[in-house]
């Protein structure tokens, strides 16, 4: 027997990984990687995520096999990749920087500023075709256009000026198919910041070449308070007047019962509970002006009301079945964009957004019951599909596409675009949200100088960074470090950054001039008809303050292990949007406006 030669564990070690890599298809030239997966024909296709001028980070990696045929990363998200200098120096800052709080002034957020016009912020367009051509020239002059676009675009905008968008070819060619197949576009935007989701652009591309109409979408309207949902209605509509508008509510008037748990406390006929869906009804109808029949539409939506009044039952899941289609790529790619609007008496809506701006859960309300996966995840809808929710309506549902824009980049992440387990350095944001909101008297922390010494108790309060807040909120939740049992920071970093995009530690901007105008907007007639839409009334805001203070230090701890991680799970794939509930309004720093519906009750924390 021949001797065995000698293999060390550094061989070893290398060994394992690069197995591990071949597993879940992580090489760069694996058939299980984006940019040479085995795609539609069995060919390689080229890269088109990377320009010359850009370094490219790919995110959500998918396990793949490579029997099964499809390739799940093909549509994961492409991000411009960080300087290892440039998070270093944001980790040194979220260190240093003593937290200020901002003014009113700086909450208010002017589309212009987010989409500048001499920036040509546009977004990638699908070369002209003809059927001579073949599927692989058609394939490469759109490769060839989109690596056009690229360099026009950062030859336009110098190297970190541009908020994260998105570099891969394969998911803007799902937003082309959508467009050419759609006869009306919903645009869902979250309440929260719409004008970061909203570009001009593409509303100017709708409207003007495909010469189709939109509807905007205000998705999450039970996270904002109520003058603010008006205020952003009027607003868009001086920007943007013929601009169709529908405030909308996947689960009106449901709060998370603490702070931290996993999911929602579920209803038995919830997708159906939702608000906003005769709204899009009523602005379909208006534009289609009787040339589609609706009326089995407006049917299901009162068959769903009338279910939802009799306690909780369910619709009849014979009467409402949902016919899906899957679209081939064979059958996209060479389909020219229609020029007949309603084909065939249906009307087709393409559900177009940024991701985590809730389009499955939408789709999901207006069918009435869950027929799309959704999560708080970004980029998790991986491919479009169509749903008939009438013989005569046709939903299609996009996934989720980050435009271009000059938008803070921590700002961008506490919006949900960008997966908060994915990041390399989270400590900027959170000190970005700490400056925005209440968190001293929302989340209770205690400085970290103070716990190690408490005779300093009496002195004045200490100064606060974003690494502070960090230690303070893992050492209140107890997160450690594995080997020294330290606070880890990270963790904390992560969780912060989920009750945010949640929805549990809000984050509301504010249209220009809001500041000035805050009692015209208070006492705006329209705030009834928002307040009902979002399943409150002014009586329960103030049984909830009541039961606030009664409750008072209610919460046990066996109820707190329970919820221990439940603010660690990155992927749930029935997390829908977080939703807030009324707490207290008092304590609240000068220059800070506190969300009454999502502000975390005091009993929630310890």
């Amino acid at each position: 027997m021949p001797r065995k030669k000698p293999f060390s564990n550094k061989q070893k070690k290398k060994q394992l990984q690069v197995k591990r890599e071949r597993k879940r298809g992580d090489t760069g030239s694996g058939p299980s990687s984006r940019n040479a997966s085995v795609e539609r024909g069995g060919e390689h296709q080229s890269d088109t995520s990377d320009s010359e001028t850009t370094d490219v980070r790919k995110i959500n990696q998918q396990p793949f096999y490579r029997d099964s045929g499809y390739d799940p990363n093909r549509f994961r998200l492409h991000f411009e990749k960080e300087s290892k200098e440039e998070v270093e120096k944001r980790k040194k800052m979220a260190r240093e920087k003593v937290l200020q709080t901002v003014s009113d002034k700086e909450l208010e957020v002017d589309i212009n500023d987010i989409y500048p016009s001499e920036k040509g912020l546009d977004f990638p367009r699908r070369p002209s075709w003809n059927y001579e051509m073949t599927r692989e020239s058609l394939l490469r002059k759109e490769e060839k256009s989109y690596r056009e676009y690229l360099e026009d675009l950062h030859s336009r905008n110098p190297p970190g000026s541009l908020s994260h968008f998105e570099h891969n070819l394969e998911t803007w060619r799902q937003l082309w198919r959508v467009l050419e197949m759609s006869d009306v576009i919903l645009l869902i935007v979250d309440i929260r910041h719409p004008v970061l989701q909203f570009p001009p652009a593409l509303y100017r591309y709708i409207t003007g070449e495909l010469q189709n109409e939109v509807i905007l979408v205000l998705n999450k309207a039970d996270l904002c308070p109520p003058p603010l949902v008006i205020a952003w209605k009027h607003y868009m509509a001086s920007q943007f007047p013929h601009l169709h508008m529908v405030c909308f509510t996947s689960h009106p008037g449901q709060p998370y019962s603490t702070v931290l748990q996993k999911k929602r406390m579920r209803r038995k006929a919830d997708w159906s509970h939702a608000g906003g869906p005769l709204d899009i009804l009523k602005a379909c109808q208006e534009i289609t002006s009787g040339k589609v029949d609706l009326s089995s539409w407006e049917q299901k939506i009162q068959r769903d009301s009338v279910a939802q009044r009799l306690e909780g039952e369910q619709p009849d899941d014979g009467a409402e079945s949902v016919l899906v289609e899957h679209q081939s790529d064979s059958a996209m790619e060479m389909n020219s964009p229609s020029q007949e609007l309603y084909k065939d008496g249906v009307l087709t809506l393409g559900c177009i957004g940024f991701p985590n701006v809730g389009k499955s859960s939408v789709i999901n309300s207006l069918v009435g019951r869950k027929v799309v996966s959704v999560s708080r995840t970004p980029g998790h809808t991986k491919y479009f599909q169509t749903y008939y929710l009438t013989p005569t309506v046709k939903l299609c549902d996009c996934p989720g596409l980050v435009f271009p824009s000059r938008v803070d980049k921590q700002l961008q992440i506490l919006a949900g675009i960008y997966p908060v387990a994915q990041l390399q350095e989270p400590y900027s944001s959170v000190g970005y949200l700490c400056e925005r909101t209440p968190f001293l008297s929302v989340l209770k922390l205690k400085h970290p100088s103070l716990q190690e010494n408490e005779s300093q108790k009496g002195s004045e309060e200490p100064n606060w960074t974003a690494w502070d807040v960090c230690e303070a909120w893992a050492e209140r939740r107890g997160y450690k470090t594995a080997k020294a049992a330290r606070n880890d920071v990270y963790r904390a970093a992560n969780s912060l950054l989920r009750l945010a995009v949640d929805g549990r530690l809000c984050l509301c901007l504010r249209p220009p001039g809001y500041s000035c105008l805050r009692e015209h907007w208070e006492n705006h007639p329209d705030l009834l008809e928002i307040m009902a839409l979002q399943g409150r009334a002014k009586e329960e805001e103030g049984a909830g303050e009541r039961d606030d203070e009664e409750d008072g230090e209610s919460s046990t701890e066996p109820e707190e292990e329970k919820d221990r991680d439940a603010d660690d799970d990155e992927d749930g794939d029935d997390e829908d949007e977080g939703f807030g509930h009324p707490g207290r309004m008092e304590d609240k720093p000068s220059g800070f406006t506190v969300n009454m519906y999502n502000v975390l009750r005091e009993n929630e924390c310890e």
